[in-house]
């Protein structure tokens, strides 16, 4: 698969930036503009937590309603095209009076034009109860034949990867429609290993600086890797993506090497659920 929209050469200053995994819902829209004018044309927001853990099953709706509808209309003000992903996220996968009525109304969100993976799914504490929400969300991206995004631990990392990779390998989930996303130095090798899309979050304080994403991307190469802000209720930051452009291009980068990175792979990777060509994004 190519890239969507016209190539860029060498000798042009500017890229095509694309997040594959921002959390806009918690960001102020000045966070739009800013983003738009470092080179960001499109982002993917997945489903998560909200901090305050959900209560009552009609929240999850509410908010999966937020992030295909509201927030593309926000992000849209600024030039940048938004979509997103729906799942009941791993730290409320614990919560037993919230998942069956989460997952039974999931496939009626990847309708969406808009949805375009399943995820956040994955593990948090690596409890069984988790174990189970992962294996039905696949089940459910595998019948619909949708992309899979899959958040690794923030604790226990290499262990909650391990497990991952052995749950799909089981279920005998499609690679090129599995990113597992939150890899650090000590698992990016395993995705990469075992045929997954390895995704990397840059965040100013906790999981990759922009130096060490650019150091794994130096070990282990473009081919389906991405790297992302996440930029969620934390210290985080929009700008993630493009710093991490800016430290390879100060260690002499090609363009078109850093673009398959920051644009060709996300496209790529989403482009499978057949949604972007409702929005002449191609």
């Amino acid at each position: 698969m190519t890239m969507g929209g016209a190539p860029i050469s060498g000798k042009q200053k500017s890229m095509r930036i694309f997040d594959p995994h921002v959390h806009m819902i918690s960001r102020v829209t000045d966070d739009y503009e800013a983003m738009r004018l470092a080179g960001v044309e499109a982002v993917v927001e997945p489903a998560f937590w909200l901090g305050e853990p959900r209560k009552r099953v009609a929240s999850f709706f509410d908010y999966f309603d937020h992030i295909c509808n509201f927030e593309a209309e926000r992000a849209a003000q600024y030039g940048v095209t938004h979509f997103c992903t729906v799942a009941l996220n791993p730290r409320e996968a614990n919560n037993p009076d919230l998942v069956e009525g989460v997952l039974a109304e999931i496939p009626r969100y990847l309708d969406h034009p808009r949805a375009v993976a399943v995820g956040e799914i994955g593990f948090d504490k690596l409890t069984a109860a988790e174990e189970q929400a992962i294996r039905r969300q696949v089940e459910i991206a595998m019948k619909h034949r949708m992309p899979v995004m899959v958040h690794t631990a923030h604790r226990n990392k290499k262990e909650a990867t391990i497990r991952n990779l052995a749950i799909l390998k089981e279920m005998k989930a499609d690679p090129d429609l599995v990113l597992i996303d939150h890899n650090t130095e000590e698992t990016t090798g395993l995705v990469r290993d075992a045929g997954y899309w390895a995704g990397h979050t840059v965040y100013p304080f906790t999981k990759l600086s922009p130096e060490r994403a650019a150091n794994v991307l130096a070990e282990h190469g473009t081919e389906r890797m991405m790297v992302n802000s996440s930029a969620d209720w934390g210290p985080s930051t929009v700008m993630s993506v493009p710093k991490v452009v800016a430290e390879l291009r100060r260690r002499g980068w090609p363009v078109e090497k850093i673009q398959t990175v920051v644009w060709n792979n996300p496209y790529n990777f989403y482009r499978q659920a057949g949604k972007f060509e409702k929005f002449g994004f191609v």
